[in-house]
């Protein structure tokens, strides 16, 4: 099991930069698919991105592809996400997950559901 805590949120002009971290429990964490999520007021969870276990492979929502960066420290058990040249409609809570769950296809970790543990979220707000 793995508990996830975010942090790294909080209020920048369009064009701006966070870097969210989620901070893991346990001894395994490299052993996890990783996962980050956005939930915008009155919208569905959206897949941002995902990276495997080692951290050699990523992969990026159209939305978000060459603005967020996605990177995982295993040795800190540390999970970031660096969001550069933000965009108002970038707002909203950011979630981290992890799965044990594995698929041939890369696509099925776009979708929640896989997801086996989440973060409580936090507030990414960018105002224009």
């Amino acid at each position: 099991q793995v508990q996830l805590v975010e942090s790294g949120g909080g209020l920048v002009q369009a064009g701006g930069s966070l870097r969210l971290s989620c901070a893991a429990s346990g001894r395994t964490f490299g052993t996890y698919r990783m996962g980050w999520f956005r939930q915008a007021p009155g919208k569905e969870r959206e897949f941002v991105a995902t990276i495997t276990g080692s951290g050699i492979s990523t992969y990026y929502a159209d939305s978000v592809k060459g603005r967020f960066t996605m990177s995982r420290d295993n040795a800190k058990n540390t999970l970031y996400l660096q969001m550069n040249n933000l965009k108002p409609e970038d707002t909203a809570v950011y979630f981290c997950a992890a799965t044990d769950k594995w698929y041939n296809d890369r696509s099925y970790y776009t979708a929640a559901a896989p997801y086996n543990y989440w973060g409580q979220g936090t507030q990414v707000t960018v105002s224009s």
